[in-house]
């Protein structure tokens, strides 16, 4: 990957809102060192750009109509010369976050982060770092920790968090009480949690469970 002729890191942004294209191009525009080689309000448009044009790093909002950003993300793994990719969203869900990350972004930031921290962002991705604010970085490693339960563990933390006692849960599965307990001092191991009700917050805290379910 190189810079333009002027030494520049060349930026292309992806969002369907047009006032967020506007603001970031003219936020970045005035920064040394990086250029806005143009923007975009669809994934389509954007893999057809970067045909035309060399870009370093991609501003790339996940929620669009059409191909959206986990979508594109996927595409740029099949070209040769692929940008970098800081995803910049308003969302900061678990899941979101795991499926950019695993998908192949290299940064994850809010729409509400200070210009300052977009612009060391984008430097930081493009000499290879990967860049995840801490509060994203922690909302990952939770995601990441839910794919250590297994599908029955996750079926009896959903219970728990329902106020399930160990033998209503064992009557609901056709188990044994001794298995379901097995089951419980597991997800209290793997959540890092002192006892059943600990275990039954942590997971509708950490989006692990969605509550009402």
């Amino acid at each position: 990957m190189n810079k333009d002729g002027h030494g520049s890191i060349r930026v292309l942004i992806v969002d369907d809102h047009p006032v967020v294209r506007v603001g970031l191009a003219s936020m970045l525009g005035t920064q040394p060192g990086l250029t806005v080689v143009g923007s975009t309000s669809s994934g389509d448009e954007a893999l057809k750009l970067l045909q035309r044009k060399g870009v370093d790093v991609l501003l790339l909002d996940l929620r669009m109509p059409g191909m959206n950003g986990i979508e594109v993300l996927r595409s740029l793994a099949n070209l040769p010369d692929a940008p970098r990719v800081i995803v910049l969203t308003s969302y900061d869900g678990d899941e979101e976050i795991y499926r950019a990350v695993q998908a192949g972004a290299q940064g994850y930031l809010l729409k509400d982060t200070p210009q300052q921290e977009i612009v060391e962002a984008i430097t930081a991705v493009y000499h290879g770092k990967r860049y995840l604010p801490r509060h994203i970085a922690s909302r990952l490693a939770e995601r990441m920790m839910r794919t250590n339960l297994t599908a029955r563990e996750l079926e009896i933390l959903g219970m728990l968090t329902k106020g399930l006692t160990n033998k209503e849960i064992a009557n609901a599965l056709d188990i044994s009480d001794n298995t379901v307990r097995n089951h419980v001092m597991s997800v209290i191991g793997k959540l890092e949690v002192s006892d059943r009700t600990e275990a039954a917050t942590a997971a509708i805290q950490r989006g692990i469970i969605s509550e009402g379910v």
